[in-house]
Formats: C-alpha cells, sequence, structure tokens
C-alpha cells in the first residue's frame, strides 16, 4: 500500500542559534536522526528522571517526529516531540515525549518547540483539538499555551501527570509541500 504523506517546514527565516527543524514520519527518518532521536528521548525520560519505563511504545510508527537541529556540521538534536496520529493514543491527535537537551533549557527552545508542534497539528490534522499527557510538574508551561486540563491527575511510570487539552487550533500558515510516496 503505498501513503501520501506531507511535510510541514518552518516558515520563518532562521537565525545562527535557531534550530533547523525537520518533521518526517518513522520511516524516513535516517538511522543517526533515529538514534539521535532514541538516545535524547532516553537520556531524558529514562536517565535523568530516574525512570524506568518502555520508551518503545508502538506509537513511534503512528506519529509525526519533530527534530529541532543545530545549524553546525555535523548536527546535534537539541529538541524533540512526536505527534500521534488521531486515534492511536486518544481520540485527537497528541504531542509527547516533549524534550529539549539539558545545555537548552530555559532559553525559550521549548516554547518554541511546543509552537511548532501545535502549527504542525493544525496543518496535518485541521479542525481537531490537541490532547496531551503532561507531568504535573510542567502543567503551568502547557496551560500558558492554551491547553487546559481535563483529567484529574494520575500516576504514570511513577510520575503525577494530567491530561491536558487544546481546543483546535488555527490552521498553521507553515508551507506544507508532498513528500514522495512510501510504501
Amino acid at each position: 500500500m503505498v501513503a501520501c504523506m506531507k511535510r510541514v517546514t518552518a516558515s520563518a527565516p532562521a537565525g545562527q542559534d535557531d534550530p533547523r527543524w525537520q518533521w518526517a514520519r518513522l520511516p524516513a527518518l535516517s538511522a543517526p536522526a533515529l538514534y539521535a532521536a532514541l538516545a535524547a528521548r532516553q537520556q531524558v525520560f529514562a536517565v535523568e528522571q530516574q525512570c524506568a519505563y518502555l520508551d518503545a511504545d508502538g506509537l513511534d510508527h503512528r506519529a509525526w517526529h519533530l527534530l529541532g537541529w543545530d545549524r553546525t556540521a555535523p548536527a546535534t538534536l537539541l529538541a524533540y516531540l512526536r505527534v500521534v496520529d488521531p486515534g492511536a493514543k486518544f481520540a485527537e491527535p497528541s504531542i509527547g515525549r516533549v524534550l529539549t537537551v539539558a545545555a537548552r533549557r530555559r532559553s525559550g527552545l521549548g516554547r518554541t518547540l511546543m509552537r511548532s508542534g501545535i502549527a504542525g497539528c493544525a496543518t496535518l490534522h485541521p479542525g481537531l483539538p490537541i490532547r496531551i499527557s503532561a507531568q504535573r510538574q510542567l502543567q503551568g508551561f502547557y496551560a500558558s499555551l492554551g491547553f487546559a486540563v481535563v483529567s484529574e491527575p494520575y500516576d504514570e511510570d511513577g510520575i503525577p501527570h494530567v491530561e491536558m487539552l487544546l481546543a483546535a487550533p488555527p490552521e498553521a500558515t507553515g508551507r506544507v509541500d508532498s513528500l514522495p510516496a512510501l510504501r
């Protein structure tokens, strides 16, 4: 079966410190890009948060991946998130595995990453709200982006979480290009 996919690219001009954004489905990621994303996820969610859990949850094949690379050669991964397809985890598209590397935290990159993720959702899934499973300690951050708490707190892998929902964002103004069809 052949599927047609879209790629979302940032339309704003990039400065020297701005990441180069890459949107891709899992099969379109190169081995080095996939390794960088998985290594960053393990570093943040398993090592730094001291949380033993299975990161390979079966949803990566049903998601778009947004990677933020620095502009050096060879490029280093600075930020990452994934947008899980509607119906795979929740009825709505969901943003998860949101991270910035330690050296870039508190620089505004996380906010830029989330805004890019929200814009990508609006382009890929127009008219749909976005659901997240947020760590309670980050509830204020996500609320500042427009997400509202829609669940009681619950435990996920030993960390308190809440579900949050963002009403359908306006359709993104970023450019959407066709990718080659993939099998």
